[in-house]
């Protein structure tokens, strides 16, 4: 963050001044929002459905239709309702990979329970000949970020020798995650140039969202994809941009609203995440 001294018109002050107090925010926010737009830069800010935490307790039901999602961002992941795939949202488009392999696009009046997404465009990128394993890709990215404490989102596009996914099958309603992700569907994929779309989250934030790195992959045919357990690329570019903002819309359902999200979902969205077979 970068701090500047700059001299105002008196009206334009009054101006800044009202709309502070009018949207109950800070001067940074009004000045950067304002720079964002007269300049053609976007902001990075998160988009957030629900919470974490409501997945874990199995609140899987549709809070926010996909046109909605879409107008807040174009890269991202997320699940449909039942947890009946994965969501891949990349260059405005939202796919759903589902527990039998088929990719499709979703239409934007679908429900969806669960997603985050941003406007992505790279910060700083880099390149890797080779990458070993998903270990070598957290580790890489790990190097790219600055901070512990601010929220990260990554592009990964590359040949990749291997790709190793699972896919969440839809499960009846109030399922918690843990249950339903002994059921996951997997896939290995060979030979595939495609994308990696991640987000990183800090450790505080785990209580309404997934904390660490999450991934998922998509061809670039768009026929295969997943949450990604393990992966190996020939070639790789790494872009990423940091966010310092998040948006998150809480579901109105009566399900949502009467639900005891007190439970840390730590341990169970560790368990769901990871790769079953290390």
């Amino acid at each position: 963050m970068k701090t500047i001294e700059c001299n105002l018109p008196d009206s334009l002050y009054e101006a800044l001044i009202a709309k502070m107090q009018a949207d109950k925010t800070s001067c940074d926010h009004v000045v950067s929002t304002a720079l964002s737009q007269c300049l053609g830069k976007p902001l990075h800010t998160l988009f957030q459905v629900s919470t974490s935490a409501a997945l874990v307790e199995g609140l899987y039901q549709g809070a926010v239709q996909v046109s909605r999602l879409l107008r807040h961002g174009d890269f991202g992941l997320g699940t449909f309702i039942d947890l009946d795939g994965e969501m891949v949202v990349l260059d405005g488009v939202c796919y759903q990979v589902s527990s039998n392999g088929n990719v499709a696009r979703v239409e934007e009046d679908r429900l969806i329970p669960y997603a985050v997404v941003t406007r992505f465009s790279a910060e700083f990128t880099q390149q890797y000949p080779n990458l070993n394993s998903f270990a070598e890709l957290v580790s890489a990215c790990d190097g790219m970020r600055g901070s512990q404490n601010l929220f990260y989102a990554f592009r990964i596009d590359g040949k990749f020798s291997s790709v190793k996914t699972r896919v969440m099958k839809p499960v009846p309603e109030g399922t918690g995650l843990k249950a339903a992700a002994s059921a996951q569907q997997e896939f290995l994929f060979e030979e595939q140039e495609g994308t990696l779309v991640g987000l990183w989250s800090p450790g505080f934030a785990g209580s309404f969202s997934v904390s660490g790195y999450h991934f998922h992959f998509l061809s670039n045919d768009r026929q295969r994809g997943g949450h990604v357990l393990e992966c190996q690329a020939r070639e790789a570019v790494i872009g990423g941009c940091v966010m310092h903002e998040m948006h998150v819309s809480l579901p109105e359902t009566e399900e949502f609203l009467k639900a005891d999200l007190t439970r840390d979902p730590s341990d169970d969205l560790e368990s769901a995440e990871q790769n079953h077979d290390s």
